[in-house]
């Protein structure tokens, strides 16, 4: 019993320490707890397939978005649609990866309590996962918005060289990932023009091939 005691206490402890760190929390209660993210499926007029994405992409967004996926059977040119203010850039980068790699199609829109799509706003992070679509289709008044992003430690762990490696780094994932989504590496010119967020106008995103179709619903 002595022995058993000693084991389980090794185990709990450890787990405790992991839970009790910020960020551990937060991915476990964006997990299993209360996630960040909502998901509506839709069936739109022309027949495809839907999923509504909203809210904050949180610590566990792309796990929980491959479930959403799964669980609405969405295949080859059915549709993500996203209304999101951002969050997480690593989980937003893979989600955009998951989206390219079914061959879904993105759209900046939320779906109304009749299911009917509507014009929304996708900014930050959020703009990874609809740059992942293998057809990013531009809805009337929708709006994508871009800044600069940085990395940082913990205060007081790095140097501020450091911190400029960083971001040096953050800026290469960031430009490479765009690059392979076809979007034009003139992105990172609109991102670091300002911390704040930048709405780019449908004529922007058209010619950084950001948006490369108009929306095809109704």
């Amino acid at each position: 019993m002595i022995f058993a005691g000693l084991l389980l206490a090794g185990v709990l402890i450890p787990a405790y320490r992991d839970l009790s760190s910020p960020g551990a929390w937060s991915y476990w209660n964006d997990l299993f707890g209360s996630p960040s993210m909502t998901a509506t499926a839709v069936t739109m007029a022309d027949g495809r397939k839907g999923l509504a994405i909203r809210g904050q992409i949180g610590p566990a967004a792309a796990g929980w978005f491959r479930d959403q996926l799964d669980a609405a059977k969405l295949g080859s040119g059915d549709v993500v649609f996203l209304s999101s203010p951002g969050g997480s850039l690593d989980q937003g980068l893979i989600m955009g990866a998951v989206v390219r790699s079914r061959g879904l199609t993105t759209v900046v829109g939320r779906v109304d309590s009749g299911g009917r799509p509507q014009p929304a706003r996708c900014a930050s992070a959020c703009v990874f996962v609809f740059a992942g679509g293998k057809v990013r289709e531009a809805m009337p008044r929708s709006l994508l918005g871009v800044h600069q992003f940085s990395s940082t430690g913990a205060k007081g762990e790095e140097s501020a060289g450091d911190i400029v490696s960083r971001t040096q780094r953050t800026t290469g994932i960031i430009l490479d990932y765009m690059t392979q989504m076809g979007v034009s590496p003139s992105i990172m010119q609109a991102m670091t023009a300002s911390k704040d967020i930048r709405w780019l106008t449908e004529k922007e995103a058209f010619d950084l091939n950001l948006v490369t179709a108009r929306y095809a619903g109704s």
